[in-house]
């Protein structure tokens, strides 16, 4: 399969070996999930009022689409947690779109500190790291891509 050039660096690091450890160096983990990224947020919970008390609840679709993320983060699940600060770096590839280019940056919904949320929390479900407040350091990048998905990288700083 032809991959985008954008994509090259990305798609190499998925070997199926994710963690990259050693006692000089710090842990780094890196791959890239394929699939089309939820464009459904953390932003998007809904309340009602219960006996005079709001209830925030997660509608089906949010539901949906953290169940998807976290099948597919559930695959390169570190052994241990972390417990050190690290820096994040997300790159979400949409599905391109009209007249969008493979490469191009996306500048639509959904915001990237929406989706960063959900990825987070969902980082933090399937036991990366012990709180997502390790997290010092994001870089998060939208594109549109033939190849969609979404490439993460969390090195320890």
């Amino acid at each position: 399969m032809s991959y985008p050039e954008h994509l090259h660096e990305i798609i190499a690091v998925d070997t199926g070996e994710d963690i990259y450890e050693d006692y000089n160096n710090p842990v780094t983990i890196e791959f890239f999930m394929p699939m089309k990224p939820p464009t459904v947020t953390h932003q998007q919970k809904k309340v009602h009022i219960t006996t005079g008390k709001p209830v925030f609840y997660e509608p089906t679709e949010l539901k949906v689409a953290r169940a998807k993320l976290v099948g597919h983060l559930a695959q390169h699940v570190p052994e241990k947690k972390i417990t050190k600060t690290v820096r994040l770096i997300t790159k979400w590839c949409f599905p391109i779109t009209g007249k969008h280019e493979d490469g191009e940056y996306k500048y639509t919904k959904p915001d990237t500190d929406n989706l960063q949320k959900m990825l987070k929390d969902c980082l933090t479900d399937c036991g990366y790291w012990k709180d997502d407040a390790l997290v010092a350091s994001e870089i998060i990048e939208k594109f549109w891509a033939q190849v969609p998905g979404i490439y993460i990288r969390i090195e320890e700083i």
